[in-house]
């Protein structure tokens, strides 16, 4: 995968106080989504890793205390602590905390970074006392509000320098099939949590009720209901490939790694069906590891 210093060096990180920081937001993204580190470690020029890994070490920071143990009002009054934090860190330039400061080192390569972080504390209320959905456009507002800026913060490191036009469309049908994909693939979990994130209404017009999914009933319409929204994860997936031409050559194997994943994910969770219900599906090794190797092969196209 190439030297983690050697990459430090690239990104221009020289200050030891400010390598530690980005080592240890590094091995934060490493335990939360391997395949994904592993991706960014083997198909990314060197300068773009910290960055990435910065950028989404904070993204997946704020995504956890706004999901944390304890009451609406404790998860707010931490969450606008940090927030504003983050809000000082970006006027000032300054941190103390090792989360922020490689996230300042970020926004010193990529100025627009800071209006993507901003616009993505601007959502958090939305994560932050959520409570289902009633609709599917009630889905779509979501994914606007919180979910596609969140994905802005790593897609801004990887976008060229001047945006594309398409290109945060081609985000926006990325996170939406990723997130509908995450969200009925972790229907175990959340269930367990008390959150139900499929759409009342998608129940109701498969005969599903709330009861059926926590008693792990593998009903007709519980099967279909899976299936139908695996179906729309996918649809958007395919559009979302569209995002690989908007890239710079260098991170486009990268790009069709990451929507490769999700691909395989869906396909994983399409075989074990309604047995999500029970826990989440991941993609075999061989299968992740075989996408890796063949995007590897293909860097630079």
């Amino acid at each position: 995968m190439g030297s983690w210093d050697a990459a430090l060096d690239a990104a221009g990180v020289r200050d030891e106080r400010l390598r530690a920081d980005f080592t240890r937001q590094r091995r934060v993204v490493a335990r939360y989504r391997f395949p994904q580190y592993a991706a960014v470690r083997l198909l990314l020029p060197r300068p773009t890793v910290p960055h990435l890994l910065a950028a989404t070490a904070f993204m997946h920071h704020t995504d956890n205390l706004l999901d944390g143990d304890g009451s609406l009002r404790e998860r707010s009054t931490a969450y606008e602590r940090w927030a504003g934090q983050v809000r000082e860190a970006l006027a000032s330039g300054h941190s103390d905390h090792d989360v922020l400061r490689p996230v300042l080192h970020a926004c010193a390569a990529r100025p627009r970074l800071a209006e993507r972080i901003e616009a993505f504390l601007e959502g958090a209320a939305v994560e932050l006392d959520f409570a289902g959905f009633g609709t599917e456009a009630d889905y779509q507002r979501y994914v606007d509000a919180w979910s596609l800026p969140a994905f802005m913060l790593p897609a801004d490191v990887l976008a060229p320098t001047r945006e594309p036009a398409g290109f945060r469309d081609a985000c926006r049908a990325f996170i939406d099939g990723s997130q509908r994909l995450d969200f009925v693939n972790d229907l175990a979990d959340d269930l367990r949590a008390g959150r139900l994130t499929l759409p009342r209404d998608v129940l109701d017009r498969h005969g599903v009720t709330r009861a059926d999914l926590v008693e792990r009933r593998a009903t007709a319409g519980v099967r279909e209901l899976i299936a139908r929204q695996l179906d729309d994860a996918r649809a958007s997936l395919r559009a979302a490939h569209a995002l690989v031409g908007h890239l710079p050559a260098a991170h486009r194997a990268f790009g069709r790694a990451l929507i490769g994943m999700e691909e395989a994910t869906a396909d994983a969770a399409r075989a074990k069906g309604a047995g999500l219900l029970v826990s989440s599906a991941r993609p075999a090794v061989p299968t992740a590891v075989r996408l890796l190797v063949r995007e590897y092969r293909k860097r630079g196209q």
